[in-house]
């Protein structure tokens, strides 16, 4: 992939709205992407996460226990949990469909949060906003 494309495709993930062409060239040179196929477990619920990916095409179907979370879909940032606290991973991940994502390993994860505080401030609202969720009776 071209990085001018590479960088057009990073402009339409909201995680990285709002940021600079230098910002975003950054992200390129740290970030892979790939693509992967339907059916694709992508992490397992206690497995040590070493990379965090965000859903730029397809569906991700999401489960905790055995019980069904949700399904992801572009845009989602998955994995960031196990990469923030490096503790093991909080659900299994699946692909519900051909997708196409973006990859920071641990080592860029945390070079990206240290140059872009604009981006671990959206990473830390995503998680607070997902453990929020998790308890729908709780007082909010």
């Amino acid at each position: 992939m071209a990085r001018d494309e590479k960088i057009d495709l990073l402009r339409t993930v909201p995680l990285f709205h709002g940021l600079r062409d230098r910002e975003l060239e950054r992200i390129s040179a740290l970030a892979d992407i790939v693509d992967l196929p339907a059916d694709r477990r992508i992490m397992s619920q206690g497995d040590r996460g070493a990379e965090m990916f965000v859903l730029v095409s397809g569906t991700a179907h999401v489960e905790r226990d055995g019980h069904a979370l949700g399904d992801r879909g572009p845009g989602d940032v998955l994995g960031e949990i196990a990469l923030l606290d490096g503790g093991p991973r909080t659900a299994t991940v699946t692909l519900a469909e051909a997708s196409r994502l973006l990859v920071l390993a641990r080592r860029e994860f945390n070079a990206l949060m240290d140059e872009f505080p604009e981006v671990r401030l959206h990473i830390l609202e995503t998680v607070a906003h997902r453990l929020r969720s998790l308890d729908h009776d709780a007082v909010h």
